[in-house]
């Protein structure tokens, strides 16, 4: 059985992928305030260019034009489809997402097929072994990556003009439109970085010790919609809270299923969609997110 050091590292590595993931569904909330069900396809679309393209152009440039892929897609979706729902309850605009998610899986999972698609990462099946500890290289590589991608998003939320315009809309953007702030670019450029970031995710999701990219992969994304939620939609800091909260209990409940047979199988799974719902009868805003108040 794996010790509870390695268990809690594996868990915090792939909370941090999580993250990326969560953090995608926040910034198109606090942009636009639209839960995308859509994210789970640009994850998809963005680990599909990354394995067709590998071979070709070898792993990095291939990574690239799956990130930049999934970014335009991501783009495509807000300009073609949801900008022309403007203005209609957000039931609405979430049922659009859906559709559309549809649409993208669909015609992705037919390319794909049965077949399961390497993204050829440099880092193959290495490990390192440290005492009794013992992590994948792509564990370690995907907490650097998500650290460091998330590290450049927060200061670019803080520190720049796209940042402040994206702050200001999610403040009130009624408000944010009569100063100046361009609402349509300020959603196109949320759909822009979700998808990107859904791109990188992707690569992290699906190698060792996963066996590659497959039609199932994207119900990853539904692993990180609980991440989104506990942490708050409406909270950047949340996403990173709650994808670490969902990996770290995933990793702990599959490595102690042993003892837990008690509770059924597949705990694991099931885990993170419990701790969310302990927490949301504590606090229905999320650990992070923004009460409502209503004035009676």
């Amino acid at each position: 059985m794996s010790t509870f050091a390695e268990l809690l590292l594996n868990g915090v590595s792939m909370g941090s992928v999580y993250a990326l993931i969560a953090l995608g569904f926040v910034v198109i909330f606090r942009a636009t305030e639209v839960v995308n069900f859509a994210h789970a396809s640009l994850l998809l679309a963005g680990g599909y260019v990354t394995a067709t393209l590998h071979d070709d152009i070898g792993f990095w440039p291939a990574l690239a034009v799956g990130i930049a892929g999934a970014a335009v897609v991501g783009a495509a979706v807000e300009f073609l489809v949801m900008r022309r729902y403007r203005g209609s309850d957000h039931s609405v605009l979430a049922i659009v997402t859906i559709g559309v998610d549809i649409l993208l899986t669909t015609e992705l999972t037919r390319r794909i097929g049965t077949d399961v698609l390497s993204l050829g990462d440099p880092w193959g099946d290495a490990v390192l072994t440290l005492g009794p500890i013992s992590l994948a290289h792509t564990r370690i590589a995907a907490f650097v990556a998500a650290a460091l991608l998330i590290t450049v998003f927060l200061l670019a939320f803080r520190y720049t003009s796209w940042g402040v315009a994206m702050r200001a809309a999610a403040e009130s953007p009624e408000t944010a439109a009569l100063m100046g702030v361009r609402l349509g670019r300020v959603s196109l450029g949320a759909w822009a970085v979700a998808g990107g970031l859904a791109a990188v995710a992707a690569l992290f999701l699906t190698v060792f010790p996963t066996p590659g990219l497959e039609r199932a992969t994207s119900l990853a994304a539904l692993k990180a919609f609980p991440a989104a939620i506990l942490g708050g939609l409406d909270s950047t800091t949340g996403a990173l809270v709650g994808g670490l909260l969902v990996g770290v209990t995933e990793s702990l409940a599959t490595g102690y299923q042993s003892e837990l047979t008690f509770l059924g199988r597949g705990l694991g799974d099931l885990a993170p969609y419990l701790v969310m719902t302990v927490i949301l009868l504590i606090r229905p805003a999320g650990l992070f997110g923004t009460k409502e108040l209503a004035r009676v």
